[in-house]
């Protein structure tokens, strides 16, 4: 796949993968291409004999396995996409027909073979977190708002609801979703209100530099300072610099889908800062805090860390940095078969910045125009993609 952004610059080298330091000279013509491409295999088989690589969704149903609920593929029939009258599913021959996205809800992965549509089903949504799930009470819950700002604010999710709500489309992932199941990455419609509304009402100081995100999950950690360990009960925070938090893109939602957020979304309110990774998504919101100083939580200072490059005076200098706005990338979610034409089905994921055009390269061939799905041009959505694939032979394919 070769997402390409707006420019008329040259393509530089294709993007090196999530925690390798990749190339930052400012040009934004990507060509990118997953280090380890998916693969498939298509099969020839003898007539009357059963093809157990490319089936319909009727004959799973027909099938033995379809009684306990599963397909071949390791994919519960129920959750298969929607395919056409004579359309069959391919396996990738890298991801086990065994695999276990974990449905439940608590830590929940994404099967991105059964992406069908725009936005992720609300109860396909991907969850992680790194302490519990606080149980947060809708009517009695209040968000602070402290620090630096002229008006101190405790406000109901009513008296934010009375902000103008509006909707935000916003697909993200978890800096730590790796190949070759991509699982944590998901696309959605939000409602809420800008960050920003909030925090006019309440009055930014001049100095205030930086603003925390405190939710109200928490966990025991242990610190080590100075060769002696302390204990702590630890809350989960991220933080925003100024210039960030204040613009029109950080979001407080309170819904996804038109529904209002489960516990194991964030309920009852979180941020998402749309272009960035999920961390930055800050689940259960209970306070924003403006302060001058730079935040060192745990989760912003030590952990989601990377390093990235940075030419100065002609000199390649690589920093440690703070996981933030989404590197290009891409990865192929499924391939179908009609007859003798080959659909593929693709994810494109980035900071916002507008997607040119998008390649796809069958067994390291020419790059081939692949069309964007129209559904998914929002500046923040997540991008799909298909191509049509003609001529296949049997045997090992790869895509990228």
């Amino acid at each position: 796949m070769v997402p390409k952004q707006n420019s008329s610059e040259e393509e530089p080298p294709r993007l090196a993968p999530l925690g390798t330091p990749p190339n930052l000279g400012g040009v934004l013509l990507i060509r990118i291409a997953r280090t380890t491409p998916f693969m498939i295999r298509i099969d020839v088989h003898k007539k009357g004999e059963p093809n157990m690589a490319n089936q319909t969704r009727r004959e799973i149903l027909k099938g033995g396995l379809a009684l306990a609920g599963l397909s071949v593929f390791g994919v519960p029939e129920w959750a298969l996409p929607a395919l056409a009258e004579g359309e069959t599913l391919v396996p990738f021959t890298d991801i086990p027909a065994n695999a276990n996205f974990t449905p439940a809800p608590d830590r929940r992965n994404l099967d991105i073979r059964t992406i069908d549509g725009a936005f992720t089903p609300k109860d396909k949504f991907f969850t992680t977190q790194h302490y519990g799930h606080p149980e947060i009470d809708p009517a009695t819950f209040r968000l602070k708002v402290s620090g630096l700002v002229e008006r101190p604010l405790s406000l109901s999710l009513d008296d934010l609801k009375k902000m103008h709500t509006t909707e935000l489309i916003a697909g993200f992932e978890c800096s730590g979703n790796r190949r070759p199941l991509q699982g944590l990455s998901s696309n959605g419609k939000w409602t809420g209100i800008p960050l920003k509304n909030v925090l006019d009402s309440a009055g930014v100081k001049s100095n205030a530099r930086e603003f925390v995100f405190y939710g109200a999950d928490h966990g025991k950690e242990e610190v080590e300072f100075r060769t002696q360990k302390y204990d702590f009960d630890y809350q989960f925070g991220r933080s925003l610099p100024r210039e960030k938090a204040l613009s029109s893109d950080p979001f407080l939602a309170w819904a996804l889908s038109g529904e209002a957020l489960t516990r194991f979304q964030g309920s009852p309110l979180r941020l998402i800062v749309p272009g960035w990774y999920g961390v930055s998504n800050v689940k259960w919101l209970s306070q924003i805090h403006a302060q001058e100083e730079q935040y060192l939580g745990k989760y912003q200072a030590r952990w989601y860390r990377t390093v990235r490059g940075e030419m100065i005076d002609g000199e390649m200098r690589w920093n440690e940095t703070a996981v933030t706005h989404m590197q290009l990338k891409s990865f192929i979610a499924r391939v179908t078969r009609d007859g003798s034409r080959y659909k593929v089905l693709g994810v494109v994921l980035n900071d916002g910045t507008p997607i040119k055009s998008i390649e796809v390269s069958i067994d390291e061939g020419p790059w081939q125009a692949a069309t964007l799905d129209p559904a998914t041009h929002s500046k923040y959505s997540w991008k799909l993609f298909t191509y049509m694939w003609t001529g296949a032979t049997p045997g090992e394919h790869t895509l990228v």
